[in-house]
């Protein structure tokens, strides 16, 4: 029986191109177009697991993504990076100067930003999915009005791509969560990877502290995120990623920073995706 994987947006969209290259097989995805929607489902156990953007090489961390992870008490269970593909796609017979309307998400429309630079009659409009807007397009029948969405979205919703791979750096890729609601057990694979989050306690050279314990033990911090304690001002929660060769090594970091810092979590050990 195959496993039912939260996405946000719709099949067709970049989190439905990311459940089917990682799980290596057709996967039954639950549809939600909010990651509110995807952490909350996730949580009640209604989808087995979820994928969830968290950063962009041009846009950055998805801040709210860390929030619902940690508000949802949801585990990382792996990562999968795929470089990201925008294109400009709609109704046939058509032709960029006819487009009035554009619509997609709001990351990618400012991935692609200055491409629309060279179009100022065409407006853009935020949507909830970059597929979902080319799927409006082809139900309703909208003239003069795009999405920007994937290859696999025009094919889906029978659009016609009029201008391909228009975000800005042709690098661009995007960084996923694999999500559960129980941490990963060893089977046999290499987990060489750790999502973890704490506060600092009120003291001078806190911050720089742990990041001196994680490079003794021999640890390599990948990314630090900060976010807003909400409830306290000007206080803040602090998301590391770190990669390890020896379990032990992590293990040596986590029995410091219990003593050196505030609630503690390990959100997952999972396989460096890079590695």
């Amino acid at each position: 029986m195959n496993k039912k994987i939260g996405i946000q947006g719709i099949k067709g969209s970049f989190h439905h191109l990311v459940a089917m290259d990682y799980y290596h097989k057709d996967v039954e995805v639950m549809e939600h177009l909010s990651f509110q929607e995807l952490a909350q489902k996730l949580a009640a156990k209604e989808s087995d697991e979820a994928v969830m953007a968290i950063e962009n090489s041009i846009a950055g961390s998805i801040l709210p993504n860390y929030a619902l992870i940690d508000e949802y008490n949801l585990s990382v269970v792996g990562e999968h990076y795929t470089p990201v593909n925008m294109n400009l796609m709609a109704l046939k017979g058509q032709e960029i100067a006819d487009i009035k309307k554009v619509f997609s998400h709001p990351m990618a429309l400012l991935q692609c930003k200055q491409f629309f630079k060279q179009y100022p009659h065409i407006k853009l409009i935020e949507d909830a999915d970059t597929a979902e807007a080319a799927k409006r397009i082809h139900n309703e029948g909208l003239k003069k009005v795009a999405a920007v969405a994937s290859p696999a979205a025009a094919e889906m919703y029978d659009l016609e791509i009029l201008a391909r791979e228009i975000h800005t750096i042709k690098s661009n890729a995007t960084r996923f969560l694999v999500l559960g609601t129980e941490p990963k057990k060893p089977n046999g694979e290499k987990l060489d990877k750790a999502s973890i989050k704490f506060d600092l306690k009120s003291e001078r050279g806190s911050l720089v502290s742990v990041l001196n314990i994680l490079r003794d033990c021999y640890l390599d911090m990948t990314k630090i995120q900060s976010l807003p304690i909400i409830d306290e001002p000007w206080k803040y929660s602090f998301f590391v990623d770190v990669t390890f060769e020896r379990p032990q090594d992590f293990e040596r970091a986590i029995d410091v920073l219990k003593l050196m810092t505030e609630g503690l979590r390990i959100f997952g050990i999972y396989k460096n995706n890079l590695s």
